[in-house]
């Protein structure tokens, strides 16, 4: 069996500050160091449960986060951005998927760095009519290959809601309690440990008794995106697939969950704005 972990880093513990998350951020170092540790823990045991082979999605910001010194011989990194698929790419190699770190949608309240895809440009996505986070966005893709996702850790606020309300048979592991955007309450790093190990344990049981089942979206897709600004609307709307609704919302249709994350990410690759 191969399992597949796609890892972010919002929604991991301790993680509260602007400095834990870009790479030349004074508290990065910390933040790669608990996100590899909650990482290579979690692919240990599932080699342990069975799994000849992990691979390991690295999927917060340029996608290059997780220390590779010392990985197991049994582990294959995905790494580096933009890349197609985003958080999900490789996903179909597997039986079973994992989403680690994973952190509420844009919009939520007490939720650490609360976004979809891009805190910088989207507001809210819709897929079907549904308001998604990109734990069900990525469940979708998933999905759409047969992958089941069998555990999900991060933040308490995604747990109790898209993954609760949408995929209540996977494995719930909270890994933070936000108090605000930018505080959070987390258990100790052993605790956690103990519960990953304990989580991953019932996850594979159930999946082996086939209680584990992908989340499939119906198709073909109908994706809205609402940006923040009327810019990345702007240029949105030259691509001729692409219909403006408003000032800052764009819509398009999707044959399938594949198709539609690659036009979301061509999209979202799109900034008229110069970096300063």
């Amino acid at each position: 069996m191969k399992a597949y972990i796609s890892v972010d880093l919002e929604g991991m513990p301790f993680i509260v500050s602007p400095e834990h998350l870009g790479l030349k951020g004074v508290l990065f170092n910390e933040a790669r160091k608990i996100m590899t540790k909650l990482t290579v823990f979690t692919a240990e045991i599932l080699n342990k449960l069975g799994f000849e082979e992990v691979f390991i999605a690295d999927s917060h910001g340029y996608m290059v986060t997780i220390d590779v010194d010392n990985l197991p011989e049994y582990v294959y990194v995905i790494r580096g951005w933009p890349r197609p698929m985003s958080m999900v790419i490789g996903v179909e190699r597997a039986d079973v998927a994992i989403f680690l770190g994973y952190h509420a949608k844009a919009g939520t309240p007490r939720a650490t760095f609360d976004h979809t895809f891009s805190g910088a440009k989207v507001d809210k996505i819709e897929v079907n009519g549904v308001e998604v986070s990109e734990y069900l966005f990525n469940t979708y893709i998933a999905g759409h290959y047969g992958v089941p996702i069998i555990l999900v850790a991060g933040d308490k606020a995604l747990i109790e809601g898209d993954v609760a309300k949408y995929t209540p048979w996977v494995e719930k592991i909270v890994l933070k309690e936000s108090l605000s955007r930018y505080s959070c309450i987390s258990p100790s790093l052993s605790k956690i440990l103990k519960d990953l190990e304990k989580g991953l344990k019932n996850a594979v049981e159930m999946f082996k008794k086939g209680v584990m089942k992908p989340l499939r979206c119906s198709y073909p897709m109908e994706v809205k995106v609402r940006f923040l600004s009327t810019e990345m609307t702007d240029v949105a709307e030259l691509l001729p697939t692409i219909e403006r609704v408003d000032g800052k919302t764009i819509k398009f249709t999707a044959r399938d969950a594949v198709e539609a994350v690659k036009i979301l990410e061509l999209i979202l690759l799109t900034n008229p704005r110069p970096q300063t």
